[in-house]
């Protein structure tokens, strides 16, 4: 594991402000994520729950289900970049939290880990899917970013090492079938949305 990985969490922290303009700026790249968003809304149904794991400050995306009437309990590491959903959403839940160790004892229609969970190291990424499998209501909406193959990327923000990995595509499919979750879509490096390699799935209704 590249040391990058342990530092995840500062730079967020250090450079919230700067990568909250660089997110809001970015209105093409957005627009090119919506129809993903509007999937993940669609697979909840009448559902309006959900839980944002690595929430930034909730530009755009928070923002886009919050006005489409979800309700949102957004989770980040960042208390600079909580502090930013608050003050744009106040009515909403934002809890300073490392994803890794969440235990709410709540369930969810939604869960959202969209370009959050490929910064995690291999390991503490498989053991996400417990956390996925403890917050999902039957029948819940999960969608996640991941890399197209296994191995690790160092990325570049504000001059400093950003890290993401990625496992393989099958073992997403084994954790994702372990944990009660069927995969609905998934598109590897979508031409149509930033490349980014997209993971849809569906809690199973027991």
């Amino acid at each position: 594991m590249d040391d990058s990985a342990r530092h995840i969490v500062d730079l967020y922290q250090r450079h919230a402000t700067a990568w909250d303009q660089v997110r809001r700026a970015n209105t093409r790249g957005f627009q090119s994520e919506l129809a993903w968003l509007q999937r993940f809304r669609q697979l909840m149904g009448a559902g309006r729950q959900v839980l944002d794991l690595g929430c930034g400050g909730a530009e755009p995306l928070a923002s886009y289900l919050i006005e489409h009437g979800c309700e949102l309990t957004g989770v980040d590491s960042s208390n600079a970049l909580l502090e930013l959903c608050r003050q744009r959403h106040g009515e909403q839940r934002w809890i300073h939290a490392d994803m890794r160790d969440l235990a709410l004892g709540e369930d969810f229609a939604g869960i959202l880990a969209w370009n959050s969970l490929f910064h995690l190291a291999p390991d503490d990424q498989r053991a996400m899917f417990a956390v996925f499998e403890r917050h999902a209501r039957p029948g819940c909406a999960l969608m996640f970013t991941s890399g197209p193959a296994a191995g690790e990327a160092i990325g570049e923000f504000e001059g400093e090492a950003l890290y993401h990995a990625s496992l393989d595509p099958g073992e997403y499919c084994t954790l994702l079938d372990t944990h009660g979750f069927e995969v609905v879509r998934h598109v590897s490096e979508d031409p149509d949305c930033c490349g980014f390699t997209v993971w849809l799935a569906r809690g199973l209704d027991y």
